[in-house]
């Protein structure tokens, strides 16, 4: 069985689509193959899992895991999508529930990807970090 013209597409706007829906799904083995092998994924300062992270194992096992461990039910919801070529911004949301706190969180948040070849090789994330730390005290 063939994959779908949006599995198999290259298109900037489709790898990253491809990326929240493999995260949306838990399923990190389908969001590494969206990362080149030299991606750099920056999380902003001030958010708790700031820094930049290098190689898809790296990405995973940095943010999405480490997201899981500390958060019910993480969702980044991706609504609008800004394309210019090799770049994507995305305006989107996250909701979880803090599982040390209960606290829940529903924040806007806006994404740059840059995608070459098909991968993204470049992320910086854009949130308001002080609602997220608050829900976590």
């Amino acid at each position: 069985m063939g994959l779908s013209d949006f599995e198999a597409s290259t298109a900037p706007r489709d790898v990253v689509r491809r990326q929240y829906l493999a995260s949306a799904a838990g399923d990190l083995e389908a969001l590494r193959a969206t990362l080149a092998p030299d991606v750099e994924w920056t999380e902003m300062a001030g958010f708790p899992l700031a820094g930049t992270y290098r190689t898809p194992e790296g990405v995973t096992a940095n943010v999405m895991e480490r997201l899981g461990a500390d958060w019910i039910d993480w969702t980044a919801h991706d609504d609008v999508y800004v394309v210019d070529g090799e770049n994507v911004v995305v305006l989107a949301r996250y909701t979880a529930a803090n599982k040390a706190t209960g606290e829940p969180i529903d924040v806007r948040v806006a994404h740059h990807f840059t995608v070459r070849g098909g991968l993204i090789v470049r992320f910086e994330q854009f949130v308001d970090t002080a609602k997220v730390r608050d829900a976590m005290s």
